[in-house]
């Protein structure tokens, strides 16, 4: 009788599907993901949802698979570092950071980890990739640009063309933020190549945003554009609320300001370049060196224009303007 219990126990555990024992032996990798602000269902129906969507799509099971660690700066870029510090201990495997401000902030506390940029400004001179076809360094991912020029510009182009009036444009900075100067470069380029006065105005916390539209209108701006920023970011309401009271047409480089009340906003499709991030993490997970993977641009772009911002400024825009709007906000 011992005998044969021995035997049906050896052909039970020889008939044991082998899927199970595959999943006994599966590699559960982890990925982390550094957003800028708040997770608000609005950020993460644009973000997280489609991101986690096309990993599934490559095959990837979640809590089986693969694991994703979320952290959000809630508005403060200054915790990146900390931020990618937890995310380091924890032992991801890959870390998609939705800026190049968040970048640097990874990179203080791994150089080794591969990251995916979500967002990149300008990565070469910067210092984060030696070249777009070659990062040739632990960072690839998206740009932010347009046709090699920065989004704003044409951000920009599409504010003057909404207001042709507007001859000054005032430009919220945070000065704290490490992009700053880089990114007023870039707007006062745009600027110039469209025969627009620039009028830089700083704001590095909250309290200072009320007295800062005051200084834009002592500038004579007849205009508004908002320097991405993560203190920006997450009180974007306020800043909308703001620059109605004053006046000032709004333009930015970020969805999430359309609904808030920004009148022009031409940005990349956030859920598109979230999805083309999965693509990555599912590259490097599967054994790819992220210093050959060619840094892309976004290939889908959306004019949003609000025209209840429109009435509550007393503006009419521009039907050309209209005409070219992917979505209208009435």
């Amino acid at each position: 009788m011992r005998r044969r219990a021995l035997l049906e126990f050896a052909a039970a555990a020889l008939a044991a599907p082998t899927s199970l024992l595959a999943q006994q032996q599966r590699r559960v990798h982890r990925i982390g993901l550094l957003g800028i602000s708040a997770p608000t269902p609005e950020v993460l129906n644009l973000t997280l949802v489609p991101f986690r969507q096309r990993l599934r799509e490559l095959g990837w099971i979640e809590n089986q698979d693969i694991v994703i660690e979320q952290r959000w700066a809630q508005g403060e870029s200054a915790r990146y570092p900390e931020l990618a510090a937890e995310l380091v201990r924890l032992k991801v495997d890959v870390i998609v950071a939705v800026t190049s401000e968040a970048v640097l902030g990874v990179q203080q506390a791994t150089r080794t980890v591969p990251i995916v940029g979500t967002f990149l400004s300008d990565p070469v001179n910067l210092g984060l990739i030696q070249s777009y076809a070659r990062p040739g360094r632990q960072v690839t991912g998206l740009t932010s640009e347009v046709g090699g020029l920065p989004i704003s510009a044409k951000t920009l182009e599409f504010l003057k063309l909404a207001v042709p009036t507007a001859s000054r444009v005032a430009v919220l900075v945070n000065v704290k933020a490490k992009l700053a100067d880089h990114l007023l470069n870039d707007i006062e380029q745009a600027a110039k190549a469209l025969k627009v006065g620039i009028v830089p105005v700083e704001a590095e916390t909250p309290d200072q945003l009320e007295p800062a539209f005051a200084r834009m209108l002592q500038g004579g701006a007849q205009a508004l554009y908002i320097l991405a920023d993560a203190m920006f970011f997450a009180h974007r309401t306020r800043i909308a609320e703001l620059a109605i009271r004053h006046r000032l047409p709004m333009g930015t480089a970020m969805a999430q300001y359309a609904q808030a009340g920004s009148l022009i906003n031409y940005v990349a499709d956030v859920s598109d370049i979230y999805r083309r991030a999965a693509g990555y993490v599912d590259k490097i997970l599967r054994g790819a060196n992220p210093a050959e993977l060619p840094i892309e641009q976004p290939t889908r772009f959306q004019l949003v224009v609000n025209l209840k911002t429109a009435k509550l400024l007393g503006l009419t825009v521009p039907q050309t303007v209209l005409l070219r709007a992917d979505r209208v906000i009435e």
